[in-house]
């Protein structure tokens, strides 16, 4: 009956038949890791496979003139598109980290006089190793985290207390990435404004989940990486964003020659780029950018209020199979129960959940990932995960526990988790 109920589901699904366009190697597997890595779009084969035969094999250097060139800003206006920005406010350049400290340093020295960051203790933490970074550059600054008291939500106003007229930016990853918390971005930019602060937003597990409209609420800067629902690949470039008032006051901290002004005249002192693309630096990964605009299309033609709501009605549906089958067994929901603050991913806890993750994983075709101290993560992808993917999970988990199967694994850590 409730594999039956899972189909039924799906059959009334508006979004099942993205499912087609995407590799499905093995249909028995069951891949709630999406949060982590998305599957890759079938288009994608042909548009690298294009890119590698036809424009680096054939044209050669004259690539470069011929759409190269303009990668980084005509994808960034794609995914302007999905999270509520102007064209000309996002590029796609380097990684997740190498953007955030550019600007968290750009925010800082635009700051002067102000020597306080304030995040918070569930933070992804090489947005935290990166403050301390930039802080060690700069010089002495205190760098202010909110504790969570359940270890899932932090109320707004734990965090709104901590911010005053010494503060210079307050940065917050929007979906927590172990819990799947979702901040209330538009309060909380406000308040940072209101104390005098600049925010800068994570939105790496947002971004290809849920709408978001980073102008509309005056978001100042924000990061994302390409390679989770955006399922651009392993290691994709990230993307950056820049509120276009904000553009000619910041300055990158990495001078390089693509966010240099009249690149190819090839002067010897710096002049930063107008716009946004003065937080450029080093030449494009054509072929690894490239790979992005396939999935960013698909989210695209889906619109984001349908991907949001098939995430909300998955993770709903996957927390009350595990209210019925896994709470009796000792699992915890390590996730926010309200969906209004709930992400496109659910943490279930247990204390032997190392093990249980590496039996769904090498023993029950299963994939999820797993977080410490006890976080099992289920992420749930709306363009090609099913319904009968999240009851399969569950149930398959259910036998785990029950049958004892986690106690054949070792509890030495994988090198990748």
């Amino acid at each position: 009956m409730a594999l039956e109920t899972a189909r039924q589901l799906d059959a009334q699904d508006q979004l099942s038949s993205f499912r087609t366009r995407f590799s499905v190697s093995d249909p028995s597997l069951i891949y709630l890791d999406g949060n982590s890595l998305g599957r890759l779009p079938s288009r994608t084969s042909e548009v690298v496979q294009d890119l590698v035969q036809r424009q680096w094999g054939e044209r050669l250097i004259r690539g470069w003139g011929e759409g190269w060139i303009d990668l980084p800003q005509r994808l960034g206006a794609k995914i302007a598109k999905l999270i509520g920005a102007e064209p000309d406010e996002v590029v796609v350049t380097d990684s997740t980290s190498v953007n955030f400290f550019k600007l968290a340093m750009a925010a800082l020295e635009a700051r002067p006089g102000r020597r306080r960051v304030v995040t918070e203790a569930t933070n992804f933490p090489s947005d935290l190793y990166l403050l301390q970074g930039c802080t060690r550059l700069l010089g002495e600054y205190e760098i202010a985290r909110v504790e969570s008291e359940d270890g899932i939500v932090i109320q707004p106003g734990r965090i709104e207390a901590e911010l005053d007229e010494r503060t210079a930016l307050l940065t917050l990853s929007h979906t927590a990435f172990k819990s799947g918390f979702v901040h209330d971005m538009g309060r909380l930019t406000s308040s940072a404004h209101d104390a005098g602060a600049l925010v800068l937003w994570d939105l790496s597990h947002s971004v290809g989940a849920m709408p978001l409209q980073l102008r509309a609420q005056g978001v100042d800067l924000a990061v994302g990486c390409c390679y989770k629902y955006l399922n651009g690949g392993p290691g994709a470039p990230a993307f950056l964003y820049v509120r276009r008032e904000m553009q000619e006051e910041l300055l990158s901290p990495i001078w390089g020659w693509f966010g240099q002004r009249d690149a190819f005249d090839f002067g010897l002192d710096y002049r930063p780029a107008e716009g946004v693309a003065r937080f450029l630096a080093g030449t494009p990964p054509v072929l690894s950018m490239a790979a992005i605009e396939p999935g960013v299309d698909l989210l695209l033609e889906a619109g984001m209020d349908r991907v949001r709501d098939k995430s909300l009605r998955m993770t709903e549906y996957l927390i009350e199979n595990w209210a019925e089958y896994l709470a009796p067994l000792g699992v915890t929901l390590n996730s926010p129960r309200d969906p209004s603050i709930r992400g496109s991913h659910v943490s279930l806890g247990h204390p032997e959940g190392l093990r249980i993750d590496r039996a769904l994983i090498e023993r029950m075709n299963v994939i999820p990932d797993f977080r410490y101290p006890d976080n099992i993560r289920f992420g749930v992808a709306p363009l090609y995960n099913t319904f009968e993917d999240v009851y399969e999970g569950i149930d398959r988990m259910r036998r785990v526990i029950e049958d004892r199967v986690y106690e054949e694994f070792s509890l030495d850590a994988p090198k990748v988790t």
